[in-house]
């Protein structure tokens, strides 16, 4: 196996991956709320999302009250994303993975809520999988985005793939503000502090 070269420069402090599929089609659908999410957090901070080198994603190097933030999206289909982790947790020199927060949709929540979770099970979520497959641990971080479950479910899962109506699209929108909020709170404080703060509500 080819070494991998050092990485140059001090490690994140925290990695925050927002999770999707590529391209516009996909863009204002259910499963890339963690997309938004990332693309949210960069915005804020004066950022720009740009392809990385012989990595599958587009990636942000931010500075956030004096720490240093990576963000990233995956440029893999959804259950390809641990394609796109495993070469970014050792880019930014994630050692603990604790500091990697992944943000994510959800079914099993109901639309706009919000959940900050440690390891723990998967909920069949296929990018969940490929990441926990890539990294063999499920210790990273999640951000979990409720888009809640049809009542009756389509064929070829084409629910998350869906584009929500207007009243649900506000709901996730403020939803995908506050999950960037929370990642943003994992700079600083502890997951278990970040689940005080936004499990709440």
């Amino acid at each position: 196996m080819r070494r991998r070269p050092p990485r140059r420069g001090a490690a994140a402090d925290l990695l925050v991956v927002g999770l999707g599929n590529p391209g516009a089609s996909y863009a204002a659908t259910r499963h890339n709320v963690g997309q938004r999410a990332a693309e949210e957090l960069v915005r804020r901070h004066g950022g720009k999302l740009r392809r990385a080198r012989a990595q599958h994603a587009l990636t942000a190097e931010l500075t956030v009250a004096g720490r240093r933030m990576a963000v990233a999206v995956p440029t893999t289909y959804m259950n390809e994303s641990g394609r796109a982790v495993g070469p970014l947790v050792r880019r930014h020199g994630i050692a603990d993975l604790g500091r990697l927060v992944v943000v994510h949709d959800e079914l099993d929540l109901p639309v706009g809520r919000l959940r900050v979770k440690s390891g723990g099970g998967l909920a069949g979520h296929n990018g969940l999988k490929s990441i926990r497959a890539t990294l063999r641990s499920d210790a990273f971080t999640r951000v979990r985005i409720g888009i809640g479950r049809p009542d009756q479910t389509p064929k070829g899962g084409s629910y998350v793939l869906d584009r929500p109506g207007r009243a649900e699209r506000a709901e996730l929108d403020a939803a995908v503000a506050r999950a960037a909020d929370a990642a943003e709170h994992c700079l600083d404080h502890s997951v278990a502090e970040a689940m005080n703060r936004f499990n709440a509500a």
